[in-house]
Protein backbone atom coordinates (compact mmCIF):
# COMPACT_ATOMS: atom_id res chain seq x y z
CA UNK A 1 0.00 0.00 0.00
CA UNK A 2 1.68 3.13 -1.19
CA UNK A 3 1.91 6.06 1.71
CA UNK A 4 -0.83 7.97 -0.08
CA UNK A 5 -3.03 5.83 -0.46
CA UNK A 6 -3.06 5.04 3.64
CA UNK A 7 -3.73 8.83 4.25
CA UNK A 8 -6.56 8.56 1.98
CA UNK A 9 -7.85 5.73 3.91
CA UNK A 10 -7.58 7.40 7.34
CA UNK A 11 -9.01 10.61 5.42
CA UNK A 12 -11.46 8.65 4.61
CA UNK A 13 -12.26 6.87 8.24
CA UNK A 14 -12.30 10.09 10.14
CA UNK A 15 -15.01 11.47 7.92
CA UNK A 16 -17.17 9.07 7.92
CA UNK A 17 -16.52 7.41 5.07
CA UNK A 18 -16.76 3.72 3.70
CA UNK A 19 -14.41 2.41 6.80
CA UNK A 20 -16.43 2.05 9.25
CA UNK A 21 -17.16 -0.47 11.91
CA UNK A 22 -20.05 -1.99 13.42
CA UNK A 23 -20.01 -4.13 16.00
CA UNK A 24 -22.70 -6.57 17.43
CA UNK A 25 -24.39 -7.04 14.14
CA UNK A 26 -24.75 -7.09 10.45
CA UNK A 27 -25.01 -3.99 8.20
CA UNK A 28 -28.33 -4.61 6.55
CA UNK A 29 -28.24 -6.14 2.69
CA UNK A 30 -24.82 -6.88 3.39
CA UNK A 31 -25.55 -10.56 4.05
CA UNK A 32 -25.94 -12.52 6.94
CA UNK A 33 -29.30 -14.72 7.91
CA UNK A 34 -29.47 -12.84 11.70
CA UNK A 35 -28.55 -16.65 12.98
CA UNK A 36 -25.13 -16.91 11.70
CA UNK A 37 -22.28 -14.29 11.07
CA UNK A 38 -21.45 -13.78 7.57
CA UNK A 39 -18.27 -15.92 7.96
CA UNK A 40 -19.22 -19.62 5.95
CA UNK A 41 -16.90 -22.40 6.11
CA UNK A 42 -17.87 -25.19 4.37
CA UNK A 43 -16.37 -28.59 4.98
CA UNK A 44 -16.25 -29.39 0.80
CA UNK A 45 -13.65 -25.63 0.59
CA UNK A 46 -11.49 -27.28 3.85
CA UNK A 47 -11.46 -30.62 2.36
CA UNK A 48 -9.98 -29.01 -1.33
CA UNK A 49 -7.73 -26.77 0.38
CA UNK A 50 -6.35 -29.85 2.58
CA UNK A 51 -6.09 -31.77 -0.39
CA UNK A 52 -4.48 -29.12 -2.29
CA UNK A 53 -1.37 -28.76 0.36
CA UNK A 54 -1.56 -32.23 0.46
CA UNK A 55 -0.90 -32.76 -3.12
CA UNK A 56 1.57 -29.88 -3.48
CA UNK A 57 3.48 -31.50 -0.56
CA UNK A 58 3.78 -34.76 -2.08
CA UNK A 59 4.42 -33.68 -5.69
CA UNK A 60 7.41 -30.90 -3.85
CA UNK A 61 8.60 -34.25 -1.49
CA UNK A 62 8.85 -36.22 -4.61
CA UNK A 63 10.37 -33.62 -7.18
CA UNK A 64 11.53 -30.39 -5.62
CA UNK A 65 15.34 -32.26 -4.78
CA UNK A 66 15.38 -33.51 -8.33
CA UNK A 67 18.38 -31.08 -9.41
CA UNK A 68 20.06 -31.33 -5.85
CA UNK A 69 23.08 -33.83 -6.84
CA UNK A 70 23.73 -32.25 -10.10
CA UNK A 71 23.43 -28.95 -8.38
CA UNK A 72 26.60 -29.81 -5.46
CA UNK A 73 28.51 -31.81 -8.13
CA UNK A 74 29.01 -28.62 -10.49
CA UNK A 75 29.11 -26.51 -7.58
CA UNK A 76 31.73 -28.47 -6.28
CA UNK A 77 33.43 -28.95 -10.11
CA UNK A 78 33.16 -25.01 -10.75
CA UNK A 79 34.95 -25.02 -6.74
CA UNK A 80 37.89 -27.26 -7.64
CA UNK A 81 38.20 -25.13 -11.22
CA UNK A 82 38.08 -22.18 -9.32
CA UNK A 83 35.37 -20.46 -10.34
CA UNK A 84 33.46 -18.02 -8.21
CA UNK A 85 29.91 -19.72 -9.82
CA UNK A 86 30.47 -22.59 -7.91
CA UNK A 87 30.22 -20.86 -4.66
CA UNK A 88 27.29 -18.79 -5.83
CA UNK A 89 25.81 -22.29 -6.80
CA UNK A 90 26.18 -23.83 -3.70
CA UNK A 91 24.54 -20.40 -2.27
CA UNK A 92 21.58 -20.91 -4.31
CA UNK A 93 21.30 -24.92 -3.69
CA UNK A 94 21.46 -24.30 0.22
CA UNK A 95 18.68 -21.46 0.01
CA UNK A 96 16.59 -23.50 -2.21
CA UNK A 97 16.58 -26.40 -0.03
CA UNK A 98 15.77 -24.00 2.97
CA UNK A 99 12.42 -22.63 1.14
CA UNK A 100 11.91 -26.13 -0.15
CA UNK A 101 11.55 -27.05 3.55
CA UNK A 102 9.67 -24.06 4.63
CA UNK A 103 7.14 -24.86 1.80
CA UNK A 104 6.77 -28.24 2.71
CA UNK A 105 6.67 -28.02 6.40
CA UNK A 106 4.02 -25.13 5.21
CA UNK A 107 2.09 -27.86 2.95
CA UNK A 108 2.31 -30.20 5.67
CA UNK A 109 0.63 -27.85 8.89
CA UNK A 110 -1.98 -26.61 6.20
CA UNK A 111 -2.73 -30.16 4.83
CA UNK A 112 -3.30 -31.69 9.03
CA UNK A 113 -5.08 -28.92 10.13
CA UNK A 114 -8.11 -28.44 7.49
CA UNK A 115 -10.72 -30.66 10.43
CA UNK A 116 -9.44 -29.01 13.56
CA UNK A 117 -10.15 -25.57 11.76
CA UNK A 118 -13.84 -26.92 10.89
CA UNK A 119 -14.19 -27.60 14.38
CA UNK A 120 -12.81 -24.37 15.54
CA UNK A 121 -14.73 -22.42 13.43
CA UNK A 122 -18.08 -24.00 14.81
CA UNK A 123 -16.90 -23.81 18.60
CA UNK A 124 -16.44 -20.35 17.84
CA UNK A 125 -19.26 -19.40 16.58
CA UNK A 126 -21.26 -21.08 18.99
CA UNK A 127 -19.44 -19.00 21.50
CA UNK A 128 -19.86 -15.36 19.64
CA UNK A 129 -23.59 -15.90 19.51
CA UNK A 130 -23.92 -16.99 23.28
CA UNK A 131 -21.94 -13.84 24.10
CA UNK A 132 -23.86 -12.09 21.60
CA UNK A 133 -26.84 -13.07 22.86
CA UNK A 134 -25.74 -12.91 26.51
CA UNK A 135 -25.45 -8.59 25.88
CA UNK A 136 -28.76 -8.57 23.95
CA UNK A 137 -30.18 -10.27 27.23
CA UNK A 138 -28.48 -7.63 29.58
CA UNK A 139 -29.16 -4.69 27.47
CA UNK A 140 -33.02 -5.85 27.25
CA UNK A 141 -33.03 -6.20 31.16
CA UNK A 142 -31.33 -2.53 31.57
CA UNK A 143 -33.40 -1.36 29.32
CA UNK A 144 -36.34 -2.72 31.31
CA UNK A 145 -35.17 -1.09 34.23
CA UNK A 146 -34.88 2.29 33.21
CA UNK A 147 -38.78 2.50 31.81
CA UNK A 148 -39.88 1.96 35.67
Amino acid sequence: MAWDEWERLKAGADSGGSSRMQLNGVPSGKGGDGQQGDLKVDQQDLAAVGDSAFKLFTDLGRYGRDAWSSSQTAAKDLKTQEFELGGALDTVQERWEKSLTTLLDACAHISNHMDFTKKAHAGDESYIASIVSSIATLDKGFDEGTKR
